[in-house]
């Protein structure tokens, strides 16, 4: 069940009772899965200097993220997405270790028009490998991401070399989509970056596809 209250801003949500159970049944999932492949979860802080996106974030994100002076007129923002963070902590921790597997399940803001499966306020759930070791970690996690998404559904399409619309990226990267959604019918991106490689799944986005969906996949090459 969603609820609403009076005055609440828009693009954010309140979930309660068989809604709520149905999608921490998913979280745990996604998790069990996670573990399976030597994962360990990181929490990263919601608020963040606003200047690690204005380093790493392409354009699209920079003009919709949330950003305010604090008290000492410090540029911060809520954070748009994970990944940029990872880079940094990856740099200061893991700078001389192999194969860090590392996942989160975090909230991000961005200031986005309001409608079914694009929410001001949603959650991401990741996954990074920091310095692989081997070519294969890519490929790796592109099956990993395919057994998530049958979660919920196997009506889905993988395209594996896209070009993605974050600074960040040194390489062609790979999303999934799901078509039954629509305009929003994109649930998953990821892609190499200088220290690793790594994917997101909007989770709210997954969540709006009915898990008894049955059917296909497709893989496909991006044009």
């Amino acid at each position: 069940m969603e609820l609403r209250i009076e005055r609440q801003t828009r693009g954010v949500r309140i979930i309660t009772g068989d809604q709520a159970r149905e999608r921490r049944k998913l979280l745990n999932q996604l998790i069990d899965i996670a573990d399976e492949f030597g994962f360990s979860e990181i929490t990263l802080p919601s608020i963040e200097p606003a200047q690690i996106y204005v380093d790493k974030a392409g354009s699209e994100i920079l003009s919709q993220m949330y950003t305010f002076p604090d008290k000492k007129q410090r540029a911060l923002c809520l954070r748009p997405e994970a990944t940029a963070t990872i880079q940094l902590i990856a740099d200061r921790y893991f700078a001389r270790k192999k194969d860090v597997r590392l996942w989160y399940f975090e909230r991000c803001w961005r200031y986005e028009k309001p409608q079914e499966g694009r929410y001001r306020e949603f959650l991401q759930f990741g996954m990074e490998v920091i310095n692989p070791s081997s070519d294969n970690v890519a490929a790796e996690l592109v099956d990993i991401a395919e057994r998530m998404i049958a979660l919920r559904t196997r009506n889905y399409v993988v395209q594996t070399a896209v070009k993605r619309g974050l600074d960040y990226y040194t390489a062609d990267g790979f999303e999934i989509s799901i078509p039954s959604l629509g305009a929003q019918k994109q649930v998953l991106g990821g892609g190499r970056y200088r220290q690793g490689v790594g994917f997101a799944i909007g989770f709210d986005r997954l969540m709006l596809c009915p898990s008894s969906e049955e059917g296909q996949f497709e893989k496909q090459e991006a044009e």
